[in-house]
């Protein structure tokens, strides 16, 4: 039998001694016979007993549950839709191991991870209008500042840093003069999540240790990548296709930052895709990137898509459990073909 391989138990020489000397001396010289026979029923059960022994040590395969990530684009106020796709995963019971965000989605996804109910964002979402979070100035580096929201995720936040996050989170942000994209994982979460959100042109830089930041979505509009190296086996990922065009000519400044970032954007969408198992866009192409007042309507818009998703994320959960889990991008029924992986950014620290 070779060797490491648990066999039958079989009867080692003192035990047939033993056997031998308890089950026949005992006998009468005329009764010979029965001694023989009950030393058979004595061999046979502790051949039974070996048998039963090695089934029971034999190893059981363990089912595997695969490791799901969230990957939460930007959108502006677009971006309340991800709380829809967050209120579906929950009521099926889909449990989500780690999240990144970008933009809104770094401001969502800090929300969920800090132990936020879904209703408890929904509320906020509710009350919360451009002037919470941003006041205009004036600057040459941008038209609003986003400093208020230190006080808005201060008293809406459950925990205010990465290591205390009930779920681990990544936030994006891009270096300003580098253009390299930057992944906050540890320390404070309020900096990184306010560099994350400063749209360029709009927003004024986000200082965090001798280093100007920018908007995630210039370096991971959907930061599927970052999500895959923290550890997801499957990456769901979440995209607020939307326009800042009316399909007539620009109104002000802004339609013509935002429309041109839009364009940017798909133009690169190959560049996360090829990250994602399953892309999810919920449909917010009638929605104004300031539309906070209809919450209730994107909330409603992100669950519709996330159901009409759920199919192939309980297929996820069904995986037999030697299967491979490699990714395969998938959107809308369709395989995505792979590009090489660009540089991975190291983690940087908030403080």
């Amino acid at each position: 039998m070779p060797h490491g391989t648990v066999g039958p138990l079989q009867p080692s020489p003192r035990l047939w001694h033993l056997i031998w000397y308890v089950g026949v001396p005992a006998a009468g010289a005329g009764d010979v016979g029965l001694a023989v026979k009950s030393l058979g029923k004595i061999i046979r059960s502790v051949q039974a007993f070996g048998r039963e022994l090695s089934r029971k040590a034999a190893p059981v395969p363990a089912s595997r549950v695969p490791a799901i990530g969230v990957a939460l684009g930007g959108g502006f106020a677009r971006g309340i839709a991800h709380i829809g796709v967050l209120k579906v995963l929950e009521e099926e019971g889909i449990p989500i191991r780690v999240v990144a965000g970008t933009s809104v989605g770094a401001l969502i996804g800090a929300c969920y991870c800090s132990g936020l109910s879904l209703a408890e964002m929904q509320e906020v979402a509710h009350n919360t209008r451009f002037t919470t979070f941003a006041r205009w100035t004036l600057s040459r580096c941008g038209f609003a500042s986003n400093d208020r929201m230190v006080s808005f995720l201060t008293r809406t936040l459950k925990c205010k840093t990465f290591e205390d996050l009930r779920i681990p989170l990544g936030v994006t942000a891009t270096d300003f003069n580098t253009g390299e994209g930057v992944i906050f994982r540890s320390g404070s979460i309020i900096d990184p999540v306010r560099a994350s959100c400063a749209y360029p042109g709009m927003f004024l830089p986000v200082e965090i240790r001798g280093r100007y930041l920018v908007d995630g979505m210039l370096s991971h509009p959907v930061p599927t990548r970052p999500v895959r190296e923290m550890g997801a086996d499957r990456v769901l990922a979440v995209h607020l296709k939307g326009t800042w065009s009316n399909g007539g000519p620009p109104r002000h400044l802004f339609d013509v930052i935002g429309q041109s970032f839009a364009i940017a954007q798909d133009a690169m969408s190959s560049l996360w895709r090829q990250s994602a198992d399953l892309v999810v866009e919920p449909d917010v192409a009638g929605f104004g990137y300031d539309d906070f007042k209809r919450a209730d309507d994107l909330v409603r818009s992100g669950e519709v898509a996330m159901r009409k998703a759920l199919p192939e994320v309980r297929k996820w959960m069904e995986a037999p459990a030697d299967e491979p889990l490699a990714a395969k991008p998938v959107h809308a029924g369709e395989t995505a073909k792979g590009s090489p992986a660009a540089a991975r950014p190291a983690p940087m620290p908030a403080d």
